[in-house]
């Protein structure tokens, strides 16, 4: 890992001035987009505690129960961010995030009240919807909004907010689990997230889109005022050059069309499948079958289930705090240092859970097991989570970057239903010990993989990004990062 900033690993200034001003611009746009990461986090972490409840209300078998949590996955979240990504490219960031938050509104409410199976999984699959745009639009958002030098980190906020709202799951859904004691309280678990939508929606109405959409439609006037509300005068009316230079070039070359697009240029191709190939891998760690069934596999261990939820709670805080730990590494060392040391930590961790499980039932077994878990997360929360979709956020040309973000994240998703749906059924045929053996073997190949394709991205803008991958094939960016870079 090589140092590289002389800028502190946790300040946020806008531009070279420092105004106060545009440094709370910043700060305004982050939270109120970040909200939809929230809501991302909410929404896939709430379900762990809600299906301890609602088994008896809707009847729930082990094929239904795997249905209700895997169809806000599939089809819901893959087709989410296929058609967000889309929307992000047509309506822009701003539009495609308002049409999120209404999904996520009207998904919230219909869950809570869902009197049956049939209409759970309904409303499910329209949260996933909005799910997938916002995991395929907020980084995209945030990544053509923020300057340079402060790009990985904004972006990366988006990811401190996906944990944080599972944490705010497993808390709400342990203190709801106290508080109201009722056979019905997964209601109201799955209700709460009404909450942050409306957030979201009022708050976007202050929000612009960004220079680059802008740009990309030839209103660049629009451009150099969204960056002089965040950049100082000189780096705006520099950065606005080099945004509108590059819009002109596509224009003259007559990129737009996304799928003409890739199949004219092979550079775009090859882009677009290192960025599916991280969209799979980082699904392929199994990190979310912590999120989703933690406190089954707790409760499987010999606990009750208030004991599971309350256990459960670790998850989120080692969630939280791995975070914040990999924010503040990406302001001294390079991407891809971190992102190869988070699959080697993986591929350790799983081996170490498939070992617990061989252990005799105990009080101590199911302590380690959770330590084992914990250790899972923060290796993933770390060096994994943050990076794969902050490179997912960098790597993709302008004129095709929201389309090939919904791509990127339509892979995501489906990895991710794929494993949330086999996992339990995987577990009860062939034991936890094989299971969780298997995750460790393919965690090894993702870590053969990053190591071989993963591009290092940082110190550079997005339009220098797109001028070395047209010229340059990806092996190029294991060595080309310049031994100093400034920003994150």
């Amino acid at each position: 890992m090589s140092p590289s900033s002389s800028e502190s690993p946790v300040s946020i200034q806008a531009g070279t001035g420092g105004s106060g001003a545009r440094r709370g611009y910043l700060v305004k746009l982050t939270v109120i987009s970040t909200l939809g990461g929230l809501l991302f986090g909410y929404d896939t972490g709430v379900i762990s505690g809600a299906l301890l409840y609602m088994q008896e209300d809707l009847n729930l078998t082990p094929a239904t129960e795997a249905w209700v949590v895997s169809s806000l996955l599939f089809p819901g979240a893959a087709v989410g961010a296929l058609v967000g990504g889309k929307l992000a490219d047509s309506l822009g960031r701003r539009g495609s995030l308002f049409v999120c938050g209404v999904l996520f509104l009207v998904g919230a409410i219909g869950c809570a009240f869902a009197p049956n199976v049939t209409i759970m999984v309904i409303f499910r699959i329209l949260l996933g919807f909005g799910v997938g745009a916002a995991a395929a639009t907020v980084p995209l958002y945030l990544a053509e909004m923020a300057p340079t030098h402060m790009r990985g980190r904004m972006v990366t906020i988006n990811e401190l907010m996906i944990v944080t709202g599972q944490l705010l799951a497993f808390v709400m859904n342990a203190i709801l689990d106290q508080v109201i004691h009722d056979p019905h309280v997964w209601r109201i678990m799955l209700g709460v997230a009404a909450v942050p939508a409306v957030c979201l929606l009022v708050g976007l109405f202050f929000l612009p889109d960004s220079p680059r959409w802008y740009a990309v439609r030839n209103r660049l006037a629009d451009t150099r005022r969204v960056l002089e509300l965040s950049r100082g005068p000189v780096d705006a009316a520099e950065e606005y050059a080099i945004i509108a230079e590059h819009a002109q070039r596509d224009v003259a070359e007559d990129k737009g069309a996304a799928m003409r697009d890739l199949r004219a240029f092979p550079w775009m191709r090859r882009i677009l499948w290192i960025g599916c190939g991280l969209a799979a891998v980082q699904q392929a760690t199994g990190i979310n079958t912590v999120n989703y069934y933690a406190p089954t596999i707790l409760e499987d261990t010999g606990v009750g289930a208030s004991a599971a939820l309350v256990l459960t709670i670790a998850v989120g805080v080692t969630s939280v705090v791995g975070t914040i730990v990999g924010i503040i590494l990406l302001g001294y060392f390079n991407r891809r240092p971190l992102l190869i040391t988070g699959f080697a930590g993986v591929t350790v961790s799983h081996a170490l859970l498939a070992a617990m499980f061989l252990l005799p039932e105990s009080s101590t077994r199911t302590y380690l097991i959770l330590a084992a878990m914990l250790v899972l997360v923060a290796f993933v929360q770390t060096f994994i989570g943050i990076l794969v979709w902050l490179l997912l956020s960098e790597i993709f040309p302008m004129t095709i970057r929201g389309f090939a973000m919904g791509i990127a994240v339509f892979v995501l998703w489906t990895v991710n239903a794929l494993i949330s749906f086999v996992f339990p059924p995987l577990v009860a045929t062939a034991g936890s010990t094989i299971t969780f053996a298997i995750f460790a073997l393919v965690n090894l190949g993702s870590t053969i993989f990053v190591t071989k394709y993963a591009p290092e991205t940082r110190g550079r803008t997005l339009e220098e990004l797109e001028d070395d991958f047209r010229s340059h094939d990806a092996a190029h960016f294991v060595h080309s990062a310049p031994a100093s870079v400034h920003g994150s």
